[in-house]
C-alpha cells in the first residue's frame, strides 16, 4: 500500500514539475503577439523592450521608467508593475498611462493568469 501511495505521489510531483510556468515556452509568445509590437526596442513608450532577446532583462527586477515600481518582482505578482498595467490597477498604485495592451482589449484571462503564475513561481528565465 505504501508503495502505491509513493508511486502516486511521485507521479503527481513530476506532473506538477512539468507544468511549472516557463518564460520561454509560456510568457514569450504572449509578449511577442500582444506587447512587442509596441515595445520592441526599448526606445518606445515606457522604455521597455519586449522582443524575445531583451524581454527578461527589461522586466525582472527592472524599475518602470514612469512609476519607479519594479516591473516584475519575482514571487509577487501583485507587487509587479507589469501585472498592474495589464489589470488596469496601476493608477491606484502611483503608476501612469493607459492599461496595457494599449489600444486593444485586455489580455485573455488565461494569458494574464499565465503571467501571474510565472511571476508567482519566481519569474525564472529558462
Amino acid at each position: 500500500m505504501r508503495l502505491v501511495l509513493f508511486a502516486i505521489l511521485l507521479f503527481a510531483t513530476s506532473a506538477f514539475a512539468s507544468t511549472k510556468p516557463s518564460f520561454t515556452r509560456d510568457v514569450v509568445p504572449i509578449l511577442k503577439t500582444r506587447c512587442a509590437t509596441c515595445h520592441l526596442t526599448g526606445k518606445e513608450a515606457g522604455n521597455l523592450a519586449l522582443n524575445p532577446a531583451a524581454a527578461y532583462a527589461s522586466l525582472v527586477g527592472a524599475k518602470s521608467a514612469v512609476s519607479g515600481l519594479l516591473r516584475v518582482v519575482p514571487g509577487k505578482p501583485d507587487d509587479s508593475y507589469v501585472v498592474m498595467k495589464l489589470e488596469g490597477t496601476h493608477l491606484a498604485k502611483g503608476g501612469k498611462g493607459a492599461r496595457m495592451p494599449f489600444g486593444a482589449g485586455p489580455l485573455p484571462a488565461a494569458q494574464l493568469a499565465m503571467i501571474r503564475s510565472w511571476i508567482k513561481a519566481g519569474a525564472t528565465k529558462d
